[in-house]
């Protein structure tokens, strides 16, 4: 993975996650034309299972809406099946599927209107 996060730092796209004033995850969302795109989220594995993902999605939710897009858009590896049914959980669904840079991906998206 060849992300720029002290970039995506710079220009305010990151966000993190702390229980315990413990960094536990972070996502990078991205205004795209008509839509927030939630380019990266991660949880640490300690912190699975008690519900910072799902915050972390609220979070990409409200900053939709606070910055008037009307729909957040992601995708994940095909391989990551765990990542399809949670994703599903929280509002989005599959969009479509494609092969890039030799990843197999699904995409999704969330409509907030």
């Amino acid at each position: 993975m060849r992300v720029d996060y002290t970039g995506a730092i710079r220009s305010g796209q990151c966000w993190v996650a702390e229980i315990d004033d413990r960094i536990v995850g972070m996502l990078v969302l991205v205004p795209a034309d008509g839509y927030l795109h939630l380019d990266t989220i991660a949880v640490a594995p300690e912190a699975q299972g008690r519900g910072v993902g799902s915050r972390l999605l609220a979070f990409a939710d409200e900053q939709a809406s606070a910055g008037e897009f009307a729909e957040v858009r992601l995708y994940t590896n095909a391989a990551m099946t765990e990542n399809l049914a949670y994703y599903a959980r929280h509002g989005y669904r599959e969009t479509h599927r494609s092969e890039e840079h030799g990843f197999r991906r699904v995409f999704f998206s969330k409509d907030l209107r």
